[in-house]
């Protein structure tokens, strides 16, 4: 039995037995890779890659490579059962990699492993023997950290025997792991949508990679995902990616150490009115969505608000998915905004272009490239319920949110704005607005003949805002926002009603100031009247006054003679 001292010193030997100790990773400097598999491939194990014809497998297992030796500074070997070493050397470097240069500094070396079938079947006999031996010799002549070995579904064509194949791969993993060699081997799909040709080459892997290259309604996309990875954690969602002239991309090509911190400043939308109503402007970095019918302004606000961020000298970049670049510059230009002036300085890049030109994850792509090469400040992606003509509600739904998260992730300021109709009005098309920071909602109203526009501010996170509405108008000077007017009975008066309205509030107006000025003119006179009446009394009581003055001043004559005479009386007597 344990006394209570040993019982705890063993709790505490197996809490400390279970404390996690992450697994080796070998990154791959695969744009968004790494981010979903936690740092990259497993060190010192074999990854399987697997996928149909064009998937991007060779392409895949190349830049693990060739970005282990250029940014990792780890030598790597590669075996090819297709492709000779010319080929491999011409395509890499459409992809911008200088296999020869590397090859020539010692820390590549590519063998071209060609396998005669047919010669195998006559002698009977074959085995992976001659392969160790070929690639012992290529690491340990450079010292090499990574290995790929490219379709080696065209070797083991040669066995005839499904035992001997799963025996003799059993044996070459085991091999890597021994030398303690990252190695990428890649594979075919197998027929009827099992994954390897064999069925057990995943098993065997300690990490399975599927590449799929789909076409959904005549719009081509590419699909990762990893199927398995012992002893990590990591995506288990399917991911799209691209192969540009850039190499292979996986988008979103982030991860979360890419969140930044919010910011507190403010940037001007370019219209005084509504950085009032946003007590300010929107926060830096966050995402602005303008949604509205046809016909509302949405682009007008955007091409506004890019234009006060290229007065304060920030690059920005609009993509517009309707119109073109000179199309977009001249209706600009007739309400005010003189954008080509900032195209011509540089501070304007604008690129325009049908969205069902690409795929989903082509524009990902694109605006990925874009925003590396240009580094703007500010962002339009106008016109975006343009893309649900490319795949199901969900994918755009993805799309977008991708597009949202690789513009915050850069701290870049941007506005999307997105169609609505009738009956989405407080609803984005694209499903999104949850993940905006601030909605602006555009709306046409009709009222006597005539349409206007009203602006609402939905939703602001972050700060206080305005909850009222304000009538829109397009000038020659820009957008406008105007203070609505409501009438005794509650309705909301905007354009001719409004002015209707102010010129029966300046018609009362006019009429008590003439009331008042006739007032005025009855007072002055009546004033007149009065003042003279005043005066005839005055006179009257100044001449009143006076004659009491003279009868006060006999009788004050008299009693003093009186007196006199009383006094005189008195003398006489006493005498």
């Amino acid at each position: 039995m344990l006394e209570p001292k040993d019982s705890q010193a063993a709790v505490e030997g197996v809490v400390a037995a279970r404390v996690a100790r992450p697994l080796a990773k070998a990154p791959t400097g695969i744009r968004g890779f790494d981010g979903i598999s936690a740092g990259g491939l497993p060190r010192g194990r074999p990854t399987l890659v697997a996928g149909a014809s064009g998937t991007g497998k060779t392409m895949f297992a190349m830049e693990f490579l060739l970005r282990g030796i250029r940014d990792f500074g780890e030598p790597g070997v590669l075996f090819t059962f297709e492709e000779s070493n010319s080929d491999l050397i011409e395509n890499m470097a459409s992809f911008g990699f200088d296999l020869e240069s590397l090859i020539a500094g010692g820390m590549l070396i590519i063998d071209a492993f060609h396998v005669e079938a047919a010669a195998i079947v006559a002698t009977g006999s074959f085995d992976l023997e001659g392969l160790f031996l070929r690639l012992e010799k290529a690491i340990d002549s450079i010292g090499a950290k990574r290995i790929v070995l490219d379709t080696i579904e065209v070797m083991l064509a040669s066995f005839g025997n499904d035992q001997i194949v799963r025996g003799e791969l059993s044996r070459l993993f085991r091999w890597f792991k021994e030398r303690k060699l990252t190695a990428v081997v890649t594979e075919e799909r197998g027929r009827e949508g099992s994954l390897t040709r064999y069925g057990f080459e995943e098993v065997i892997s300690d990490c399975a990679i599927l590449l799929d290259h789909r076409v959904h309604e005549e719009i081509s996309t590419r699909r990762l995902r990893i199927l398995k990875y012992r002893g990590s954690e990591h995506g288990t969602n399917e991911y799209p990616f691209l192969i540009t002239d850039r190499g292979f991309v996986v988008l979103p090509a982030m991860g979360a150490e890419s969140i930044t911190a919010a910011s507190d400043e403010r940037v001007s939308t370019g219209m005084e009115q509504l950085d009032q109503m946003l007590c300010g402007g929107i926060f830096r970095g966050a995402t602005l969505l303008i949604s509205g019918r046809g016909g509302t302004g949405k682009t007008t606000i955007a091409a506004q608000l890019v234009d006060a961020a290229c007065r304060r000298g920030e690059r920005s970049l609009f993509i517009s998915f309707e119109e073109s670049q000179s199309r977009l510059i001249r209706n600009m230009r007739s309400v005010g905004i003189n954008l080509q002036q900032w195209v011509d300085a540089g501070l304007l890049k604008i690129w325009a272009e049908r969205s069902t030109a690409y795929g989903l994850e082509e524009h990902l792509g694109r605006l990925d490239r874009m925003l590396e090469d240009f580094s703007p400040q500010v962002a339009v992606l106008d016109a975006m319920r343009s893309l649900v003509e490319l795949g199901p509600e969900r994918n755009i739904r993805a799309t977008v949110a991708m597009e949202i998260d690789m513009l915050k992730s850069r701290q870049i300021t941007s506005v999307i704005t997105s169609l609505s109709h009738r009956t989405e009005d407080e609803s984005s098309a694209v499903g999104v607005s949850s993940l905006t920071d601030s909605w602006l909602l555009l709306r046409n109203i009709e009222m006597n003949g005539e349409r206007s526009r009203l602006l609402f501010v939905i939703k602001s996170r972050g700060m206080p805002h305005s909850n009222q509405v304000r009538e829109f108008k397009l000038t020659s000077n820009g957008a406008e926002l105007i203070e609505v007017m409501i009438d005794p009975r509650g309705t909301i008066l905007t354009g001719s009603a409004r002015k209707l309205q102010l010129d029966r509030y300046a018609r009362i107006a006019n009429n008590r100031r003439a009331a008042i000025k006739r007032n005025q003119v009855v007072l002055q006179r009546r004033t007149a009247v009065l003042q003279a009446e005043i005066a005839v009394l005055e006179n009257e009581m100044e001449a009143a006054s006076a004659d009491l003055e003279k009868a006060n001043e006999e009788q004050f004559r008299r009693q003093a003679a009186l007196e006199v005479d009383q006094a005189a009386s008195q003398q006489i007597r006493e005498v």
